[in-house]
């Protein structure tokens, strides 16, 4: 087991005082720096610095970072979520890091999604059958992984399959 043990501290984000979601911090007691490059390879999403040794990603509505000395997840609602994100995010470093002889490590560095260049794919009627205002709502929310794709009803009629074939590729080289 890689990581054993850690320190959470659960905080509203300094640059929100007063806001209503929070963020969780856990300082680790060893280093994990090394399991960075696995996770990379594992989590399709994530976007590396190796130089700077931190990787982060999007899950279910939070960013998380990992550093070789802390974990960061944004986007909490309570200190439980805090506590049941923390463990997750735990576990998965260590399932990585349990299985690394079978993984390829990785050190490229994905480009995140930009939301504009997702928005153009999308039919912009702005029709909310996807349960979102405007289009650009749905792509923001796409992007972070708040919505899934066959939500867009519009974009899987004959008129779109183009673009839906494009934001396919795309989603698909993303994640």
């Amino acid at each position: 087991m890689l990581v054993r043990n850690y320190h959470l501290e659960v905080f509203a984000p300094p640059c929100n005082p007063g806001a209503e979601r929070w963020c969780a911090r856990a300082a680790l007691d060893n280093d994990i720096g090394d399991v960075l490059p696995y996770l990379n390879a594992v989590i399709r999403n994530a976007i590396y610095n190796h130089a700077a040794r931190v990787l982060t990603w999007r899950m279910g509505g939070h960013t998380i970072a990992v550093r070789p000395r802390e974990i960061a997840i944004s986007n909490l609602v309570d200190k439980d979520a805090a506590e049941t994100e923390m463990q997750r995010v735990v576990g998965l470093i260590n399932r990585t890091w349990e299985h690394c002889a079978e993984i390829t490590p990785s050190t490229e560095t994905r480009q995140r999604l930009k939301p504009m260049e997702v928005y153009k794919l999308l039919p912009a009627t702005n029709c909310t059958v996807c349960g979102q205002p405007t289009c650009f709502t749905f792509a923001l929310k796409l992007i972070a992984g708040e919505v899934e794709l066959e939500q867009c009803a519009p974009l899987f009629t004959e008129a779109h399959r183009v673009k839906r074939d494009k934001l396919n590729a795309m989603l698909e080289a993303a994640l």
